[in-house]
C-alpha cells in the first residue's frame, strides 16, 4: 500500500514546489527589508558600529551590506537572478553570525545565530534549486528547480 500511496503523494506535492519557493522567497525578502532600510537610514552609524565590531573598511562594508540586502529584497521578490543574489546574501549572513550572533549562542531569544542560520539555509536552497516556476528567472531563462 505504501508503494502506491507514496508516489501519488509525491506527485501531488511536487505541484506545490514553485508556490513553496515563492512564499519562502517573499518571506526571506521581507526579513531583509527592515534591516536594509535601517542601515540606509543612518549609514554613518552603521559604519561606526561595523568599526567597533572589527570589520575592516567599515564604511565600505556598511554600504556593501546595505546595498546587498536592498538588492536582495528586490531580486528575491521578483525571482530574478535568484541563484546569484543568494550567494552574496549568504556572505552577509556569515559575517553577521561571525561578528554579532555567535557569541550569544544559538537561541534567537538571546540574539544568537539561529535566525541568520535559517536565512542562510533558505538562501542555500534558492542557490541550489532556483526561484521556481513563479519567477522572472523561469519566465526569462527557463530556470527550473
Amino acid at each position: 500500500m505504501l508503494k502506491t500511496v507514496y508516489p501519488m503523494t509525491k506527485n501531488l506535492l511536487n505541484h506545490g514546489q514553485s508556490f513553496a519557493l515563492l512564499v519562502a522567497r517573499l518571506t526571506v525578502a521581507y526579513g531583509f527589508y527592515e534591516p536594509a532600510m535601517q542601515k540606509w537610514s543612518d549609514i554613518s552609524s552603521v559604519a561606526e558600529w561595523f568599526g567597533t565590531l572589527g570589520i575592516p573598511f567599515p564604511t565600505l562594508n556598511a554600504y556593501l551590506a546595505a546595498s546587498t540586502e536592498l538588492l536582495g529584497v528586490a531580486l528575491l521578490t521578483l525571482g530574478l537572478f535568484t541563484r546569484l543574489i543568494s550567494l552574496p546574501l549568504m556572505v552577509v549572513m556569515i559575517v553577521a553570525i561571525a561578528t554579532v550572533h555567535l557569541a550569544h549562542g544559538f537561541s534567537s531569544g538571546d540574539n544568537g545565530f539561529e535566525i541568520p542560520l535559517y536565512y542562510m539555509l533558505f538562501l542555500a536552497i534558492f542557490a541550489s534549486f532556483g526561484a521556481g516556476k513563479i519567477s522572472l528567472d523561469h519566465l526569462l531563462f527557463g530556470d527550473e528547480q
